[in-house]
């Protein structure tokens, strides 16, 4: 079987155990790998770097500072080859699949580590890494909605206090910048002064009063800073090479031990363009099913549409349940919509601009902030001012909130901190069509037509990204052929290509993910026969939705007998 072809070149790469391996008993819960992973995200909870995605985010802890100082590279990497040694020294042979796994997530988690700062080298080679250090980091603080207590206020001051050196720090380390990132990070830095002084006149009423006291000061310096890297930035631009892709020596080990996928970067691409064959047939046949229909009109205004997101929300996870689809425990809080807030919306290209909690946050509504209907807006945004119901599948239930959600509550904290975009978005983007053809937009026709064309993008993603990654694609090219080929705005197709030159790898998540699932799906229904339950298998998956879909499928694999 062609599963089994997959996961024993992922154990081989891990070194793990044989698929035969017996089950003995559980290995004590301090035992070295947990010991080991504790440990390790204790301190990348510190060093991790902010980022445009949206999945990534965590909580640092209380009094972190920001360092991305020369020093603390160097650090790191020492760091890095701590606990690279102590992976390696941990002998997982006849442990239960479920700790071989565990161990491999932690491995993964360590290359991922290597990866950023080895291989992708964005602290030297993207000058927007350190908007991203900067401006990101204030983004990712004003997300949450209001209150900002005292301890949240005091945290804005902070960061805002840390720019300076920040930046002083990015010109020691940007040793090989690369033209194109310069060139998004001044044109992100360009209004940068109007931007933060509206950020700090709508933000500076909602903030404790000590704190309201410093933002004016606190603003200037950073602000101040960031036109003092902009300049440094154009006048070295025009010696910078164009170069940005990280080459397919990098990209494999991305492939093979971070993503734990066992492609080539030709087979993704032979699978994404599959997938985008199949997704344009199927937009085609429901376009012209559909001719004669008039189109989803646009939410009169964002009351209207948030009315309507609630609305959908709730039937939503009632259908879930209903279909024995997946089950919705009742502790889950909701996937709301609220109007992007004033003191937001300048930053707002500085990520997703949505709130979805985490592991210390459970009891705290996910949030996405909308902007105000109209047939201008961007294409996703566009689109969920037409029907939102597309989107709260993706971002909110049942996808990355709701995963989310599960996958922190669950009793292995190993699995409650790793995370793998191929695993989370790949289930969002599986989220989508699976509940279409469960019929949830049988009442909708021009929804569907929506799913679809998302799916295009979504299967175009994966050539994307291993194009811009192997240098065969530019960030101007590939945006051009996504709005071509999606087809979508061209500020949309920009932003999307600019990100994934950037963190190569990300961009084929949802598309190989979700093949990923399918095939899991195909293979436990084959394995189980009338046995198998939809509602369980997704159920499983779920909670375990920050896990690479091959070692689920290998674990999975190892809990009963073969009927066939």
């Amino acid at each position: 079987m062609r599963v089994r072809v997959i996961l024993g070149m992922i154990l081989a790469i891990a070194a793990t155990a044989s698929a035969a391996a017996p089950a003995p008993a559980p290995a004590p819960a301090n035992d070295d790998i947990d010991a080991l992973s504790a440990d390790f995200w204790t301190w990348r909870a510190a060093e991790q770097p902010f980022s445009l995605d949206d999945i990534p985010r965590i909580d640092r802890p209380v009094g972190w500072k920001a360092d991305w100082s020369p020093a603390a590279f160097v650090q790191r990497r020492k760091d890095l080859a701590a606990f690279e040694a102590r992976w390696k020294k941990i002998d997982v042979n006849g442990r239960p699949r479920a700790r071989q796994a565990d161990h491999r997530l932690v491995g993964s988690a360590i290359s991922r580590v290597r990866w950023e700062l080895e291989l992708t080298r964005g602290w030297q080679r993207n000058p927007f890494f350190y908007v991203d250090q900067t401006l990101g980091s204030i983004f990712v603080l004003l997300l949450p909605p209001p209150p900002f207590d005292g301890e949240r206020s005091a945290e804005i001051i902070r960061r805002l206090g840390s720019i300076p050196k920040t930046l002083q720090d990015a010109q020691a380390n940007l040793t090989q910048p690369a033209a194109p990132f310069a060139k998004l990070a001044l044109d992100e830095l360009e209004p940068v002064r109007p931007r933060l002084q509206t950020v700090a006149r709508e933000l500076k009423p909602l903030l404790a009063a000590e704190s309201a006291s410093q933002l004016d000061a606190a603003i200037e310096r950073a602000t101040a800073a960031l036109e003092g890297y902009r300049e440094w930035l154009k006048g070295r631009i025009p010696q910078m090479p164009q170069e940005t892709a990280v080459g397919r020596e990098a990209y494999l080990f991305f492939l093979k031990d971070v993503a734990l996928l066992p492609y080539s970067p030709e087979k993704l691409i032979e699978m994404g363009r599959q997938e985008w064959h199949r997704s344009i047939a199927a937009e085609t046949y429901e376009k012209t099913r559909n001719a004669g229909l008039p189109p989803l009109k646009i939410f009169p205004d964002q009351a209207a549409q948030i009315a309507a997101e609630e609305k959908y929300e709730a039937e939503v996870r009632k259908y879930l349940e209903e279909k024995n689809i997946l089950t919705v425990p009742a502790w889950v809080r909701h996937y709301r919509n609220l109007p992007l807030p004033a003191y937001l919306a300048p930053l707002e290209s500085l990520g997703v601009t949505d709130d979805l909690t985490g592991p210390n946050r459970l009891q705290s509504d996910g949030v996405s902030y909308i902007r105000v209907p109209s047939p201008q807006l961007g294409y996703f945004n566009l689109s969920t001012a037409r029907d939102p119901r597309p989107i709260i599948l993706h971002e909110g239930v049942p996808g990355h909130y709701f995963q989310l959600v599960l996958s922190w509550a669950q009793s292995d904290p190993i699995r409650r901190h790793y995370y793998d975009s191929n695993a989370n978005e790949g289930i969002a983007l599986y989220s989508e069509e699976m509940m279409l053809q469960m019929g949830l937009f049988d009442d909708s026709p021009r929804t569907r037509e929506i799913i679809y064309n998302f799916m295009r993008l979504r299967a175009l993603r994966v050539e994307v990204d291993v194009k811009l990654a192997l240098g065969t694609f530019s960030i101007s090219k590939a945006a051009e052929y996504l709005a071509i080929s999606v087809p979508m705005d061209r500020g949309t197709a920009l932003e999307e290509a600019a990100f994934y030159a950037a963190t190569p790898g990300v961009a084929i998540s949802y598309q190989i993910g979700k093949l990923e699932i399918q095939e899991f799906l195909a293979e436990s229904r084959r394995r189980q026969g009338d046995d198998f339950s939809l509602r369980q298998f997704h159920d499983a998956l779920w909670k375990n939705g920050n896990v690479p879909i091959s070692l689920q499928r290998w674990e999975a694999e190892g809990q009963g007998t073969d009927k066939n």
